[in-house]
């Protein structure tokens, strides 16, 4: 997908990231930084309720977004949709903040990890919800749900060790 065809359709927009989604190099990773950086820009704005309201409803308009663009550029989970990095990765940052620069550091760390490696629940994840439509949508981004839950898992225990 390019610019042009992400731009003729609202699903396309937000499942493409705002276009962080057609960088060439790791998309995913891109997507992230943007969820990273957008994050980072509402904090002052926006209370926790607020942001449990924008993940919730990013996640439900995310999964149909997912939808319609998987299918438009016919593939089931095209690495370019990075909208499901950016929602979980909220998700991430809300659930660890307050916390400075090195633990946001450390949590896009973990959760890259996840979600690029996809072992155990992620890979299950994964695996279980592939193909079009709803399911195929949801399934695009439950896997990164599931690689926010393990990310939050290993902070959990880093801090308590610790």
């Amino acid at each position: 997908m390019n610019t042009k065809q992400m731009l003729a359709h609202p699903a396309h927009l937000l499942a493409l990231g705002f276009g962080s989604g057609l960088s060439p190099f790791a998309p995913g990773t891109i997507g992230t930084l943007w969820a990273w950086l957008s994050f980072v820009l509402l904090s002052s704005y926006l209370t926790d309720i607020q942001w449990c309201v924008l993940i919730f409803s990013s996640f439900l308009v995310g999964w149909w977004s997912c939808v319609v663009t998987a299918k438009n550029m016919g593939v089931a989970d095209p690495g370019s949709i990075v909208w499901d990095e950016i929602v979980a990765f909220w998700l991430v940052l809300l659930v660890i903040s307050p916390t400075g620069f090195w633990g946001q550091c450390l949590g896009f760390v973990l959760f890259r990890f996840f979600d690029a490696v996809k072992f155990g629940p992620v890979a299950w994840a994964d695996q279980t919800f592939k193909g079009f439509g709803a399911r195929g949508g949801f399934g695009i981004m439950f896997d990164d749900l599931v690689a926010a839950f393990c990310t939050l898992l290993m902070l959990a225990l880093w801090r308590s060790i610790f």
